[in-house]
């Protein structure tokens, strides 16, 4: 019975330190929603020499692309020391190169800044030995109770993120006193001191983390029990065996997430998988030939501090292994592809076409929310397009093409109708107020681009009518009316770039085009109703020309709103 009273109380505080993780990671990723954001887009990726370079040209060239790659390296650093996990930081990489937003180079690096990102938990981890950390575990109550007196959101979201750390002492020490029991029985010290084949160890790590799909759950369990004294194959290398493994287990989560995915979002899986299980390779070796590198360095270095000196193999392991493969950040892009071939033949479409609508970045709202907007801004222009092929339609007098403008708009309907559906998803998922403002601002946004291709079909609408009663319009009536639609054109470009880039700077260019826009309808009409009075217009075209025009100055107003959408994000 006391056994399974250790063993609960083990997994308490194991539940209680991974709350406490989520409580943190979410919260703070809520408070750095715009810098992970304003990161993501900002990583760089491979830079291209041209041909015929000078020296120094090339060397820049080389400079520029080195500083992409530490940048990108302390992107995943950094988001990942955020969010406090590895796979989520890989799960949402994975998903960017799905939808094409993020290159095989950037995701590489981000990959190696996650690894060493994720170390954070044992460094907390570890940080359970010293005495303050009693006083944070009252972290816990003190961030609820302000949380709770307080209605601002800020507010809140900052302390909830210092009780998800209370909580996460309280489960480290909770783990602690669970240890005293296995310390006590002999069978147990012997059980875990008898194991010390280096693979044993090496696998035992891979396989529970790979369950567990944590690799920090395990690092903390093993901090727990050299703290209290069990040794893992008597002291020594072994429990370094162990971390090793926990590194290539972790992966497990990515090769998952990759399912169904384009094969350059499984080529960044295999990066993963490829930097972890080179690295334990190397360090393995390493440890087999020198049994004794952990006495001479970490425990020479962390005397009485056997938790901090797992902590800190766990963060020189990942820091040595970035630096050596961030030289060959290319080479290990070259050999994800030589491993992950296309199943189609060279020069043949890709079998997987990227999807921005990516599941896996539905945990960060804020870059799901990003992937939709991009999504949105290219069915605009498809919708802009279909009215090209609409006023096209008109100005030749083809009716024919009212089929192919029924064609465009049904795909146009369509996406609009899995971006809705994946706002939805999106809005499932705890996030700030200002990324629900960016959903409804984009909900909005959806209907505006609707309304684009119900107006190409109303143009179609007056071909066909032309044509039935053998209308004329003469050869300036038309030149007016492509005119019109360029203008628009322009308008479409820069709206849609305003909405995935939020730069309400450009607002005043859009407004300016509707203004002109606005005009132009204003100066047909008036020219027209002159040409009727001189008898070079017939009256029974009135109608279609004016509801012509009047359609395409309505896109135009359109095309402002969704311009000015982005005054919400």
């Amino acid at each position: 019975m006391e056994y399974a009273y250790a063993v609960f109380e083990l997994l308490a505080g194991l539940g209680a330190f991974l709350i406490g993780v989520k409580l943190l990671s979410d919260n703070m990723e809520k408070l750095a929603t715009g810098k992970m954001r304003s990161l993501f887009h900002r990583a760089s990726g491979k830079v291209e020499i041209p041909e015929g370079a000078t020296k120094k040209e090339k060397f820049r060239a080389k400079a520029k692309e080195w500083s992409g790659n530490l940048a990108g390296v302390g992107i995943g650093t950094a988001v990942t020391a955020v969010i406090q996990s590895s796979s989520l930081t890989t799960v949402m990489v994975v998903g960017l190169v799905n939808a094409g937003v993020m290159t095989l180079t950037q995701a590489t690096t981000i990959t190696m800044g996650a690894n060493i990102g994720t170390t954070i938990t044992a460094q907390i981890a570890a940080l359970s030995a010293f005495d303050f950390a009693a006083f944070a575990m009252g972290l816990t109550g003190i961030g609820v109770l302000i949380a709770y007196a307080t209605k601002k959101e800020k507010v809140q979201t900052i302390c909830y993120a210092l009780a998800g750390l209370g909580l996460v002492f309280v489960g480290l020490d909770v783990m602690d006193a669970s240890m005293d029991f296995f310390q006590e029985s002999q069978v147990i010290v012997d059980l875990f001191a008898s194991i010390t084949n280096p693979f044993l160890l090496f696998f035992l790590g891979m396989a529970v983390t790979a369950i567990i799909q944590s690799s920090s759950a395990l690092t903390v369990i093993l901090i727990a029990m050299a703290e209290s004294g069990i040794l893992i194959g008597g002291g020594g290398n072994a429990v370094l065996y162990v971390v090793l493994g926990t590194n290539v287990g972790t992966c497990v989560t990515a090769l998952l997430s990759c399912i169904g995915t384009s094969i350059n979002a499984k080529r960044a899986a295999m990066i993963h998988l490829l930097f972890n299980v080179i690295g334990s390779i190397i360090f393995f070796i390493i440890l087999v030939c020198w049994p004794d590198m952990n006495k001479v360095t970490l425990e020479t270095w962390l005397p009485d501090n056997p938790g901090m000196q797992i902590a800190m193999f766990h963060t020189f392991f990942n820091v040595i292994s970035t630096i050596l493969f961030l030289p060959f950040t290319n080479g290990l892009v070259k050999l994800s592809e030589l491993i992950v071939r296309p199943k189609k033949k060279p020069g043949t479409e890709e079998d997987e076409a990227p999807s921005r609508l990516d599941k896996r970045l539905l945990p960060t709202p804020a870059l799901a929310v990003d992937s939709a907007t991009e999504e949105a801004a290219v069915t605009l222009s498809k919708a802009v397009g279909s009215l090209r092929t609409a006023v096209e339609g008109f100005i030749e007098q083809d009716v024919g093409k009212t089929d192919l403008v029924i064609a465009e708009n049904t795909a146009v309907d369509e996406a609009l109708g899995r971006i809705d559906a994946y706002l939805v998803q999106v809005s499932s998922y705890d996030s700030t107020l200002d990324t629900e403002r960016r959903i409804a601002a984009l909900h909005s946004c959806l209907g505006d681009i609707h309304r684009v291709g119900e107006l190409a079909q109303n143009v179609t609408k007056y071909t066909r009518r032309t044509q039935k009663d053998s209308l004329y319009f003469s050869p300036k009536v038309k030149d007016d009316v492509r005119d019109m639609y360029e203008l628009l054109e322009r308008m479409s470009k820069k709206a849609g770039e305003i909405l995935t880039s939020g730069a309400t700077e450009d607002i005043a260019s859009i407004d300016e085009l509707e203004n002109e826009i606005d005009a132009r309808r204003k100066r047909l009409i008036k020219e027209h109703v002159a040409r009727l009075g001189s008898g070079e217009c017939r009256p029974e075209s009135s109608g279609v020309f004016v509801n012509l025009v009047c359609n395409l100055e309505r896109v135009g107003d359109h095309l402002n709103y969704i311009a000015h959408s982005s005054e919400t994000n």
